[in-house]
């Protein structure tokens, strides 16, 4: 394909926030500023696509910065990453906690490359996202300049978010005194030391903020704030795009559901991150 017809091809379904996960095909392209005609071209191709649908926007410039961490769950990421960067517009900011711009090692082995550091984000933000990990998030809720960054940016946001541990790095920045909020199963509870009403649901929103369930639980609050943000349509829009329509080998995604030998076996596994995250979620942390 010639340059500028597939730079035309990536204009047009970009701009309606359909590829992007193709996005680093035309990254050699995209490097280039496009021209007026290029973006009416886009433009007009993103409201064709669109116009039969109805109640939502279509383009915005929201600001979202999505923290990363060493030991990060890297799935808590991509999924509402997938969500957010698919909308037209929208400005998604990979904020590290460590002071270069070198890729951050998930708890798995994972690396993302932030793109800018805490010191560089906007100081308002449309939607500030922490995602969790183990012993990383530990480390995170005892670190002075991290939660100070989480509850300087979250104090002004418009969405304060996160899935799975993310909320404790939350509660630790005292951003969830007297919410309810969700985690992950096995430290769910832990959220009343850090004031708090645990509730045992996929995703809730208390006021401006919206915690999600364990690790997967990403996905269903990346749609449920792309509602918030473009209306209901746009959300339906880029879930048929991403043919999220679950259908698990097995019930077992929650203690209630997963046989008791399986609940018992991960609950075991879990336990010494649990204490350390009671630890972490009852001090006070210097500095802060």
């Amino acid at each position: 394909m010639a340059i500028d017809h597939q730079r035309r091809l990536l204009l047009a379904l970009t701009a309606g926030g359909m590829m992007s996960p193709f996005l680093a095909l035309g990254d050699a392209v995209a490097r280039t500023p496009p021209s007026h005609a290029e973006t009416d071209h886009a433009s007009n191709a993103a409201h064709a696509g669109f116009g039969s649908i109805q109640d939502f926007t279509l383009s915005a410039n929201e600001n979202i910065a999505m923290l990363v961490y060493p030991g990060f769950t890297a799935l808590d990421l991509v999924g509402p990453h997938y969500m957010f960067a698919s909308m037209m517009g929208a400005r998604v900011h990979l904020v590290t906690t460590t002071s270069t711009l070198d890729p951050v090692e998930s708890d798995l082995g994972l690396s993302i490359r932030p793109t800018m550091t805490m010191a560089a984000c906007p100081a308002d933000l449309d939607v500030l996202f922490i995602p969790g990990g183990t012993s990383g998030t530990v480390d995170i809720m005892n670190t002075p300049d991290a939660i100070r960054f989480v509850r300087d940016r979250g104090s002004r946001a418009k969405h304060v978010t996160s899935v799975c541990t993310g909320s404790l790095i939350l509660g630790a920045a005292g951003l969830l005194e007297g919410r309810r909020a969700t985690s992950h199963w096995s430290v769910r509870h832990l959220l009343a030391d850090l004031g708090a009403q645990p509730v045992a649901e996929r995703v809730v929103r208390d006021g401006n903020v919206t915690t999600g369930a364990g690790v997967s639980a990403g996905l269903d609050l990346g749609l449920a704030l792309l509602a918030e943000l473009r209306g209901a349509n746009y959300a339906r829009t880029i879930q048929l795009q991403a043919e999220y329509a679950p259908q698990p080998p097995y019930d077992a995604g929650t203690p209630e559901t997963a046989p008791k030998d399986v609940t018992a076996a991960m609950t075991a596994l879990l336990a010494n991150f649990v204490d350390s995250a009671k630890t972490a979620a009852r001090r006070e942390i210097p500095g802060v």
